[in-house]
């Protein structure tokens, strides 16, 4: 099942966070290799199985992270839908986008939509991404979420008046 929005959509990509970079898949090696380095100016001893060992493993560890977290926190918009994860919502069944929640008085009452479904087929909002409340055509409150959550509210709002 591929995860970006259907081929036949019309439009260019107006926000896009790829959940993960492949990049980081270099840190393991790069660390073997500062080992390997400081153990070929320190020591009589050098550790090359272990070291090309620990630096394979990790990058398939590393790897099979990076492709969980691009299939499932990845994030994509264009003017005619929204991809979250593995779920796509259509723009024209936005009905609002609701205002941030307010922490800045010391009395706060949770808003609604903050209790609501997450979009993306998950259970909650994925670690260091922030909610944006989402009321859908027939009343029914979302979660979207985003890194970037204020760039994600400001391309939402762009597409859903484009739409209009």
């Amino acid at each position: 099942m591929s995860t970006d929005i259907p081929a036949g959509e019309p439009g260019e990509v107006l926000f896009a966070e790829p959940g993960a970079r492949w990049r980081t898949l270099l840190w393991g090696p790069v660390f073997c290799i500062a080992v390997l380095v400081v153990e070929l100016l320190t020591g009589p001893v050098l550790h090359w199985f272990a070291l090309g060992l620990f630096a394979v493993l990790l990058v398939g560890f590393t790897y099979v992270q990076i492709s969980a977290a691009r299939r499932h926190v990845s994030v994509q918009l264009t003017p005619s839908a929204l991809r979250q994860g593995t779920e796509v919502l259509d723009i024209a069944d936005i009905g609002a986008i609701l205002p941030p929640a307010d922490y800045s008085d010391g009395d706060y009452e949770p808003k609604k939509w903050e209790t609501a479904r997450v979009l993306g087929e998950l259970h909650g909002v994925p670690r260091r991404r922030h909610p944006i409340g989402i009321e859908l055509v027939g009343g029914a409150l979302v979660q979207a979420w985003a890194k970037d959550d204020d760039g994600l509210r400001a391309a939402l709002e762009h597409a859903k008046g484009e739409y209009s």
